[in-house]
């Protein structure tokens, strides 16, 4: 089903327990769960891992560029492995989301999001799937009262209330993974949101 699952985030220990790299705490979980390890590699401009999906082999990426830079590394991944994009899932935060919220879709709108439209703008279009992980507004968050921006807000680790629930929603779709291994999707985002 995806050949390939990039988790969006910015690169470096400053960041690594940033709210905007709940994507790259996903893919590591992946890498970790299905024994993947991960490889610089300079000609995708990132971090690659290989698992095993089923029957399938599947890449994971963590791009080095900065979010608003991620199609750089997906653009070249793709074409060096010829990935369509129908079988690119890009795992990426989302303000719009409670902690603890997933939602899968395919195609659609950006919704702002830097990462997504960088990603779009590299491999031609919006034809991809995305994982919407919710990390939370700052005017909904105990955070939102230290009059926190947008960028302050995601550029923060999250209180352990959210990161916990998090976690449960990165768990959750990690153990979906087999069913979409065997492309019953339906049945792993209805289970994905009815239980997020």
């Amino acid at each position: 089903m995806f050949k390939l699952i990039v988790g969006l985030g910015n690169p470096g220990t400053k960041h690594e327990k940033d709210r905007h790299n709940a994507g790259f705490w996903l893919v590591d979980e992946l890498a970790r769960l299905h024994n993947g390890q991960w490889q610089e590699e300079s000609k995708f401009f990132g971090l690659v891992a290989k698992i095993k999906l089923g029957a399938e082999d599947a890449y994971l990426l963590k791009p080095n560029t900065f979010m608003n830079r991620s199609g750089q590394a997906v653009g070249a991944l793709c074409k060096f492995h010829k990935i369509d994009s129908k079988s690119i899932l890009v795992v990426h935060d989302e303000l719009d989301l409670k902690p603890g919220v997933a939602r899968l879709k395919f195609s659609g709108g950006l919704g702002g999001h830097n990462g997504l439209k960088d990603i779009s703008a590299h491999i031609g279009g919006n034809d991809y799937w995305r994982l919407r992980l919710g990390i939370g507004h700052p005017r909904d968050s105990e955070d939102g009262k230290k009059n926190l921006d947008v960028a302050d807000y995601v550029l923060k680790k999250p209180r352990l209330e959210e990161q916990i629930d998090i976690d449960r929603a990165i768990s959750i779709f990690t153990k979906l993974m087999p069913k979409i291994a065997v492309g019953d999707i339906t049945t792993a985002t209805m289970e994905l949101h009815s239980n997020t």
